[in-house]
């Protein structure tokens, strides 16, 4: 498992930065730092103990198993919170088994090229070196303390195993806790996104790493034991297969609702970028009262990319309906908060976790209770709610519709502060006020959308003017920034 620069921040920069020119926080680099030191105290050790036993491999031998491991980290499948996991550790542990305890951590420090950030690179070479020296050192401990049962010797396939887990404990913990320090997403969370779905599976694999090291040193084919090796990539590929496409379905689940959601903002030239800016505003939003949660943030970006999900099943006509709403039809509009947690039930346990259908359920409740659809109150609204409901009124207050002239920002802010304790909770008002203040890109619709698409058709951009206070999401008529 390793750290990796995440995508979407690197894209952002520019097509003029390198990430060679990054430098980390204090905090990360300090721990970089220490985990280096860590590596090169226990090889060094290691190195001590053991310089009188012989190396066993020769050049060709060693550049064979570094070909290796360098190849499965240029194969690593990537993770959804900067992290890639690679079955490195297979080809680390067979080489604990074959030399001398410190080349497997020498080589696991030195056969890699990640492409990372140059921080990640070296925490990656200095985690995984040591993360091996471990291994190692737990293996020499289950070689020199040997376990019977009757007359079975069970020393190597306990030690392989304890130094498997032992790999896996301190790789992910480093890797977590340095995703931790620099994005302050909670370790929980890493673990849960990023190692708790492939613990079980890279235990299970661990005795190939024993079988690997035999099968190299009792050649099966040409008198050669790398012929076998190479023959068990085949089963490992499918092994790293699996990884790939339970990361890729989830990836293509994401992009199928986003698609709906494009298609459905498509109907209205209007409400194009409305979710998209929503959940940019809310991300913000949720980073600001989170402290950097980084986790949530994306949590919340997510579930209000599908806010409005729900409107899929309104029909047009009342969905785009210029004028006034009867009651009825202002009624099914309402509804879309309920059809839309209906509509995504089934992947309930598959592909999201109740913070998703928090925010489609309830991101119309009102602090005062008078929302809907279950009228909820104050705190009894999910925090992760009321952060949209508040992103996406703004939103709309800057829109503006056919049949509500759009607000500058200032005026659509001045509505928010007002609506502070009655609509929205003013805690978030608070936050939101300092971030507006901070100039967001999403401050400014027009700004946005230039932003986004590379180019702004003012002709079909709404007016802005002044418009009067919204009225109460349970009175027909006139559409309010609440739908």
């Amino acid at each position: 498992m390793c750290y990796l620069y995440n995508v979407e921040s690197q894209n952002t920069k520019g097509p003029g930065h390198s990430r060679s020119l990054e430098v980390p926080p204090v905090r990360v680099l300090l721990f970089i730092l220490a985990t280096f030191l860590g590596f090169v105290l226990l090889e060094l050790w290691l190195y001590w103990q053991s310089k009188d036993k012989p190396l066993q491999l020769g050049l060709w031998d060693l550049i064979f198993w570094g070909l290796l491991i360098f190849w499965s980290v240029r194969v690593e499948v990537r993770l959804p919170l900067n992290a890639g996991m690679s079955q490195l550790f297979l080809f680390a542990l067979a080489l604990v088994v074959l030399t001398p305890p410190w080349v497997a951590p020498l080589a696991a420090f030195l056969a890699q090229w990640g492409g990372s950030a140059w921080y990640k690179e070296f925490f990656n070479r200095s985690q995984d070196g040591l993360a091996t020296a471990i291994a190692a050192l737990v293996w020499i401990l289950a070689q020199e303390n040997p376990l019977y049962l009757g007359r079975w010797d069970l020393s190597d396939g306990v030690g392989i195993a304890a130094a498997a887990f032992s790999f896996f404990a301190v790789n992910s913990s480093l890797v977590a806790f340095v995703i931790h320090l620099d994005s302050q997403t909670p370790l929980r969370e890493i673990w849960r996104r990023n190692m708790g779905w492939v613990a079980l599976s890279y235990l299970l694999l661990s005795p190939i790493a024993l079988l690997l090291a035999r099968a190299y040193e009792t050649p099966l084919l040409g008198n050669w034991g790398g012929w076998t090796v190479l023959f068990f990539l085949i089963p490992l590929y499918y092994s790293r297969f699996y990884w790939d496409e339970k990361v890729r379905l989830e990836q293509a689940f994401d992009t199928t609702l986003e698609l709906l959601m494009n298609a459905l903002e498509a109907k209205d030239p209007m409400t194009r970028l409305h979710s998209e800016r929503v959940a940019d505003i809310a991300r913000d939003l949720a980073r600001k009262v989170k402290d950097g949660d980084e986790a949530y943030a994306q949590a919340i970006y997510r579930a209000a990319r599908l806010h409005d999900i729900g409107k899929i099943a309104i029909p047009e006509a009342v969905l785009l309906k210029p004028g006034s709403l009867t009651p009825e039809e202002f009624a099914l509009i309402q509804s879309h908060t309920t059809k839309g947690a209906e509509l995504l039930s089934p992947a309930r346990k598959v592909a999201f976790d109740q913070l998703v259908y928090n925010v489609i359920l309830h991101h119309h409740e009102r602090w005062d209770g008078r929302g809907y659809p279950k009228r909820l109150a104050g705190h009894e609204i999910p925090e992760e709610a009321r952060i949209v409901g508040l992103a996406d009124a703004y939103e709309a207050m800057t829109a503006g519709r056919p049949y509500r002239k759009a607000k500058t920002p200032e005026e659509a802010l001045r509505e928010v502060q007002e609506l502070s304790g009655h609509q929205f909770d003013p805690r978030l008002v608070e936050a939101f006020t300092e971030l507006w203040a901070q100039n967001p890109i999403w401050r400014d619709r027009e700004a946005y959308i230039a932003a986004k698409e590379g180019s702004l058709l003012r002709s079909t951009s709404p007016q802005r003017s002044s418009a009067s206070a919204l009225p109460s999401p349970s009175e027909p008529g006139p559409r309010t920034s609440e739908e």
